[in-house]
């Protein structure tokens, strides 16, 4: 049976976004159309990638923004100390590269996850493309100011959330983001491992062991292979519930 999920809009949701808004479906349907419009205007150069590639490199100039057709990718901050830090998650429909205008350098390393089909758009052909179709100037727009909402949603839980309840709406979250793309959503592999997780979510990687295991007890998930990288969801709304609960109790 399909199931309903909320849609995607941060990293991990705030506990209020945590009611669904709208059918997975639609969703999914609009990404869609968006990618069918993107390929038709832009045409854009398609290129499949695998798990460990990189699309671009913090510090490498800016000519080109990336939209990714399928898979996952990972976006990685490196100080000069060389101490990696993840700063985002992308999914199909996602765009990736905006951070770089500005400054006119990327700021951030690109990581595949797994096997991924990347479109690459270059920049002044988006803008020249933009200036002939208004649908095209409004789905830009639309992904930038998802970005930021998205940013500003994660400082907002890292900073208000207990540890268990980021951890909680991190795979709340990222199963919704599978349901908003037609994908399996109560059964999915987490592609971080525990210590990415926790460098994620600003918690230890003994934190985020400690939580994964408190919620295999408790039957909110459950594990289905030695990895403990394949993740069953049993009850969906069960995991909006606690983080809610959590944060409830936290203003108290």
């Amino acid at each position: 049976m399909q199931t309903t999920l909320a849609p995607i809009e941060a990293p991990f949701a705030r506990p209020q976004r945590l009611v669904p808004a709208a059918p997975a479906a639609a969703t999914g349907q609009r990404i869609a159309d968006r990618l069918r419009l993107i390929e038709t205007v832009l045409a854009p150069k398609r290129r499949i990638v695998h798990a460990g590639d990189v699309i671009y490199r913090s510090g490498e100039a800016f000519s080109h923004l990336y939209l990714l057709n399928s898979g996952l990718f990972k976006l990685l901050s490196v100080s000069a100390e060389g101490r990696e830090q993840v700063v985002g998650l992308k999914f199909r429909g996602d765009w990736m590269g905006f951070g770089a205008i500005a400054k006119g350098a990327y700021a951030c390393d690109a990581v595949a996850m797994d096997t991924a089909e990347v479109w690459t758009v270059p920049y002044d052909e988006l803008l020249r493309a933009c200036a002939a179709h208004p649908a095209l100037i409004e789905i830009v727009h639309e992904a930038m100011s998802s970005e930021i909402m998205r940013d500003r949603d994660s400082l907002t839980a890292m900073s208000t959330l207990p540890a268990d309840a980021r951890v909680v709406a991190f795979l709340h979250d990222w199963a919704a983001a599978l349901a908003d793309r037609g994908l399996r959503a109560d059964q999915f592999s987490l592609r971080l491992t525990r210590a990415e997780i926790g460098n994620y979510l600003g918690l230890t990687l003994e934190t985020v062991s400690r939580v994964l295991s408190k919620l295999v007890r408790e039957q909110l998930i459950t594990f289905n292979a030695p990895s403990r990288r394949d993740v069953c969801i049993p009850d969906f709304d069960a995991l909006a519930l606690f983080v809610q609960r959590r944060a409830a109790r936290d203003l108290h």
